[in-house]
């Protein structure tokens, strides 16, 4: 699961990276004490059939099921299945031809049932449940990562939204799929399947597996019929109904499919068009050929999470759509992609035993994303994607919890910046230090071993011992049975007359523990480099390097992969070597970095580095530094008006306006229709400092088409200039905008222009949307942002009067 929630900062909570406010909000410490194992299996699923139909009006699923299960080992005359929520109609056992009814017990979640006799290892008995799943009838919370838990969910079942699609869809992770089927909802369950879906002919289904027969029915209906034949997690079944266009690719003859709207099928290929290279990448790397029968893509409204890696049949939220003009900047859910695509392998062919070992799906997820940054875009673009991630899990506050953890609150606690950034962070360490071959030796290792099985931690390591014969006990103790990271002070000293080089290294980090760090020092004179490998593992490690002639930079860490904090103490000379000449991204940023904080001139060469992103880094530094208005650096950076690369051309750009020299007029002209939101955005500002007197007239123009940077631009102009006539637009622009702290930004705004209305309706439905986006942010979060709804929905009663009041007290309890 890639998880996304409010994706920049809430008032300060760094969500980005999930910092776990469910479990802190817990006053009861006691799950401290309680260890997480492994589920017990006392019995095992073998295979799970299903016939589903949807009742729209009351948002009801009635089911009859068909449970295959065998005793694990030992005999048993019982069985605990997880069945939330439902009201059961008939339990009963398979007997030939015929239904033995079964006695049982239920309490809303579990089904104790007395099976028929007692049934010895391997011996299979199936039963049978006639039921109907009430999801919004059941009360459930969800987590940082998945703001609900109800399992199946009906979105304008009825079509009142005019504006919203009809569809159903399932979220499972983590134990929710039990809200609308029986099942053992636990990671270290393994079925096949059969799921037939009936719903209204006009509709598309999916569901794992293959669609192998499809029959239309006297009634307007149609019935699917799905097929899974491989095993895989009860939390990984899936079903979506709803009028969706499908677009085919392929990969070694198995389909690829995206399923969208019909309204995004012309922009389908160009967001998911990389996903069969992406299949032949990951199976090349990892010696294990995509092992499932196809693979879909499916894009739900108003998904509760990111993304879901539903075997074969991924569900992504709405913010994977995006048009020409947003893809001119670059495919913002890219990395989304490859993240659930990984998850094939690692989740689904070989699953999590348990939450505690979350690792072992959500690690390697995370870590595909560098691996498709690194193939496809070259290793600066991996390296900034490492950083990123790295300073996310720094600023989640993990630092005291394990990777595998045997103690938390709730399981949902697991989804957090340690499980993703963290043990991404880990993995590209381990490949490190292993190398290339046996990292992905060992992968390929893993996988074949425990395939179609459940995997933890300590399998991954085996497989490592197993394929480079190295013992890897010290590396899983310390990353993934220990917590924190390394806060590093590094100092060098320099004995001219001795030729000798000291590299202090002390370990800060205010713990008693020390880490165990192998890593490379490059030591440069010029242009050339000779490497030493060291390995820190001592609080004060010093170590000596002769040399003849005293070195213009000694680069610890060379590789730049160590997950740590570090305070470097080279001088201005060490960074001008190591921007010249260390070629790695994090050599050259960490340059830049130093250049602008100690405002040297040199900050400007990262003008003409060859990454985009360092380009756009130096453009921002510059801005802010005393060479701002230096003519040879305004000279660069209008030449870099005509980057081929959008984002640089934005920058740039935006850099100009903020130095209000007429001047720039014409390149302002030339780019606010410009193929990028970005770029368009950038050039509407400059024309409005130039001219604010016509800003109205400028936005509502482009206004047509104005999402992105652009978007938030136009409606910012048009808030606070505009009237009645604009509200369809600005309404719209507000209820689009994905959860996030920019839609939170936006509500005070929004309120204000509310409050110039006259058409009381227009103000109503403006309240309505207000009051939704409030609802759809997670109860543990909402109680943060209610003062400024509440501040936001005053400003419109100030301004409105009693009916207005009355009315918000109405939608808003």
């Amino acid at each position: 699961m890639k998880r996304f929630l409010i994706p920049i900062l809430l008032f300060g909570l760094p969500l980005a990276i999930f910092a776990q406010a469910h479990s802190e909000v817990a006053k009861d410490t006691s799950w401290k004490k309680l260890l997480r194992e492994s589920y017990p299996k006392t019995n095992e699923i073998v295979h799970t059939k299903l016939e589903v139909r949807f009742d729209y009006n009351k948002a009801f699923m009635y089911g009859k099921e068909w449970l295959t299960l065998k005793p694990h080992f030992y005999t048993t005359d019982s069985v605990l299945l997880d069945a939330k929520g439902m009201e059961l109609k008939e339990v009963a056992i398979i007997k030939g031809a015929t239904k033995l009814p079964l006695k049982y017990k239920y309490d809303g979640n579990q089904i104790n049932i007395k099976l028929d006799k007692s049934y010895i290892g391997d011996e299979k008995y199936t039963l049978y449940f006639d039921y109907i799943s009430k999801p919004n009838e059941i009360e459930v919370e969800g987590s940082e990562a998945i703001t609900d838990a109800k399992g199946l969910y009906f979105i304008n079942p009825k079509g009142e939204e005019k504006d919203k699609a009809t569809q159903i869809w399932t979220q499972g992770e983590t134990e929710a799929n039990s809200v609308w089927m029986v099942t053992i909802d636990k990671p270290n369950q393994k079925s096949t399947q059969e799921i037939a879906m009936t719903v209204p002919n006009k509709y598309v289904t999916l569901s794992n597996g293959l669609l192998v027969s499809k029959k239309v029915n006297t009634d307007g209906t149609r019935t699917d019929n799905w097929k899974m034949d491989l095993p895989h997690a009860p939390y990984l079944f899936f079903m979506a109904v709803g009028d969706f266009a499908i677009t085919k690719d392929s990969y070694k003859g198995k389909e690829v499919s995206y399923y969208t709207e019909k309204s995004q099928e012309q922009y389908a290929r160009k967001v998911f068009g990389n996903t069969p290279e992406m299949i032949k990448f990951f199976s090349e790397k990892l010696g294990v050929d995509f092992p499932w029968a196809k693979y879909a893509q499916i894009v739900g409204r108003d998904y509760v999470s990111g993304a879901m890696e539903n075997t074969t049949a991924t569900l992504h939220q709405e913010s994977a759509y995006q048009n020409n003009r947003q893809l001119a900047d670059g495919n913002a859910w890219e990395e989304t992609i490859a993240h659930e695509l990984f998850h094939q392998w690692f989740g689904d062919l070989v699953t999590a035993e348990s939450w505690s070992h979350l690792t072992v799906n959500e690690s390697f997820a995370n870590y595909s994303e560098y691996l498709w940054n690194e193939y496809k875009y070259g290793s600066d673009a991996a390296y900034e994607h490492n950083l990123e991630d790295m300073q996310g899990y720094i600023a989640s506050g993990g630092q005291t919890k394990d990777l595998v953890r045997f103690h938390y609150a709730d399981k949902e606690d697991m989804f957090d910046g340690v499980s993703y950034n963290k043990g991404g962070r880990i993995l590209n360490m381990l490949r490190n230090y292993v190398g290339d071959d046996a990292f992905f030796k060992s992968l390929n290792n893993y996988l074949t071993t425990n395939k179609f099985k459940a995997g933890e931690a300590g399998q991954l390591r085996l497989a490592f011992e197993e394929t480079t014969g190295k013992d890897m006990n010290w590396f899983w103790n310390q990353w993934y049975y220990g917590n924190g990271h390394p806060k590093l002070k590094i100092d060098y000293l320099y004995n001219d007359a001795a030729g000798k080089a000291s590299v202090i290294i002390e370990q800060t980090q205010k713990t008693d523990k020390v880490f165990k760090l192998p890593l490379a020092v490059d030591i440069y004179n010029g242009t050339d480099k000779k490497r030493y490998n060291v390995v820190v593992e001592n609080k004060i490690d010093t170590f000596y390097f002769d040399y003849t002639t005293k070195p213009t930079l000694i680069n610890v860490d060379a590789d730049k992969l160590l997950l740590c904090e570090k305070t470097d103490n080279k001088t201005e000379e060490n960074y001008t070597a190591q921007f010249k000449n260390a070629k790695n991204y994090i050599d050259r940023k960490e340059a830049i970095d130093f250049f602008a904080k100690k405002t040297m001139p040199e900050l400007a060469l990262g003008l003409a580095d060859k990454y985009a992103g360092l380009k756009v880094l130096t453009i921002q530094k510059l801005a802010t530094s005393p060479y701002k208005a230096d003519k040879n650096v305004l000279d660069q950076i209008e030449a870099l008006t005509k980057n081929s690369n959008k984002k640089v051309k934005a920058a740039a750009i935006n850099y100009l306006v903020k130095n209000g020299d007429t001047k720039y007029l014409n390149i302002y002209q030339n780019a606010v229709n410009d193929s990028s939101y970005s770029v368009a955005a950038a050039a509407l500002k400059g024309l409005i400092a130039l001219d604010e007197a016509n800003a109205y007239t400028v936005a509502k123009k482009l206004s047509s088409d104005a999402k992105g940077a652009l978007g938030n631009v136009v409606s910012d102009i048009l808030i606070n200039k505009g009237t009645e006539t604009d509200f369809d637009f600005i309404s719209k622009m507000y209820s689009d905008a994905p959860l996030s702290q920019e839609k939170v930004t936006m509500t005070p705004k929004f309120a204000e222009y509310l409050a110039k209305l006259n058409d009381i309706n227009k103000i109503k439905k403006g309240i309505d949307a207000m009051v939704s986006f409030r609802n759809a942010i997670p109860q543990n979060f909402r109680e943060m942002v209610s003062p400024l709804f509440k501040t936001a929905f005053a400003k419109i009663t100030k301004a409105k009067g009693a009916e207005v009041e009355e009315y918000i007290n109405k939608v808003s309890k």
